[in-house]
């Protein structure tokens, strides 16, 4: 029973983190470390100085790059790569690192994700030139990771989506698609003569096939959405990538830029992006309304928290507009994981009123929700805006 009594009092003294805790209980070899860098970290009141109070951790990483460095070694040492993530997301917003970003070995110690990427680019106008084909590396290993996670599954489901919508039930014989004829008949098989009737013929129009289907992928790019502009833009090559959809990209905040020439290589989009500053979304869809040549086989997808700064009725009138001539308008207040941010509800509700509901989506549903848009069917997933 001593053994179990130490354990609880060596985890004790790990949650509360400091000698004068009252466990008594002293902390030797990969326990220590751990304490050390959760110490450096998170405590001293988080302010980085070093400082220490009673019963608490104190924090030794300050404003010193070698330091730093060494901490970020040791976080890989004691902990998994999501925990570590984590721990470098709360270094950069409590101790105020993320200068020491800007410096090339400081990159090449932190293990990549989306949030230090989101970081990376809005410090992307300060980079000196040292710095940046380092900051394209770590950017490069994120996007590869999300197109390896991402890429296939979109293509497949929106392949099927325009299969779906091309497909015409009373083809020519030389437009049959036969493997889907048999099986939509199979209920006709005829066991004594081992064939089946094939009464319902399934093929598809060549006019059909010749349309592509258009996608706008409007993107805003203030501070708060910088994980939403890293998962659109390696959507947006994605949906390039397939010869059956033509694909913009423009991204907005006051100003709007459309990157669709770069959407080869969804790294050159990210590096054009400017996260930070104020927002226009009816100057952005001002500027989306007059790229729609086909408004029926068009989508337009606003990437948005929806917090104006531009004249608000008229973004509504160009809703109503652009959906009247039967674009399909889907309005996401987020492309992360991290579920529904803060967002305007009150321009939420209006475009819902449009028919134009508001939501979060994750990354793994959004080729479901780009799927259901190209075959203008309702939209999966939670509706945040109604």
């Amino acid at each position: 029973m001593a053994g179990v009594g130490d354990e609880r009092l060596r985890r004790w003294r790990m949650v509360l983190g400091g000698e004068a805790d009252g466990t008594g209980c002293a902390l030797s070899g990969a326990d220590a470390g751990m304490d050390s860098v959760l110490g450096a970290l998170y405590g001293g009141g988080g302010d980085g100085g070093g400082r220490k109070a009673a019963g608490e951790r104190s924090a030794g990483l300050g404003g010193s790059a070698p330091k730093v460095a060494r901490w970020l070694g040791d976080i890989r040492t004691y902990f998994p790569a999501s925990v570590v993530q984590v721990m470098q997301r709360d270094a950069i917003q409590r101790l105020g690192l993320s200068a020491l970003l800007l410096e090339p070995e400081m990159l090449e110690a932190v293990e990549p994700d989306v949030h230090l990427v989101g970081t990376l680019l809005s410090l992307n106008k300060a980079m000196p030139e040292t710095t940046r084909e380092t900051a394209r590396a770590v950017v490069r290993k994120v996007v590869e990771q999300l197109e390896k996670r991402l890429a296939a599954r979109t293509r497949a489901t929106l392949t099927g989506a325009l299969d779906w919508s091309a497909r015409i039930s009373r083809p020519r014989h030389a437009d049959i698609d036969w493997d889907r004829t048999i099986r939509a008949n199979l209920k006709n098989y005829l066991p004594e003569y081992r064939t089946v009737v094939p009464e319902r013929l399934i093929g598809y129009g060549r006019a059909s096939q010749s349309v592509k289907k258009e996608v706008i992928l409007c993107i805003d790019q203030s501070g708060s959405m910088a994980a939403s502009v890293v998962y659109a833009s390696v959507f947006g090559a994605v949906l390039a990538s397939m010869r059956s959809i033509s694909t913009r990209l423009v991204v907005f905040d006051t100003a709007v830029v459309d990157l669709t020439d770069q959407l080869d290589d969804p790294v050159d989009v990210l590096f054009g992006t400017q996260l930070g500053g104020g927002t226009d979304i009816n100057r952005a869809l001002a500027y989306c309304q007059s790229k729609i040549t086909r408004p029926a086989d068009t989508v337009v997808v606003l990437i948005s928290d929806l917090y104006e700064g531009g004249i608000r009725n008229e973004m509504l009138k160009r809703v109503a507009a652009m959906k009247g001539a039967g674009v399909e308008f889907v309005t996401l207040l987020a492309l992360s994981d991290e579920g529904a941010p803060a967002y305007d509800r009150e321009h939420a509700a209006a475009l819902a009123e449009l028919g134009a509901p508001a939501f979060a989506c994750t990354p793994d549903l959004f080729p479901d929700v780009m799927a259901a848009a190209l075959e203008k069917r309702p939209l999966p997933g939670p509706v945040g805006g109604s």
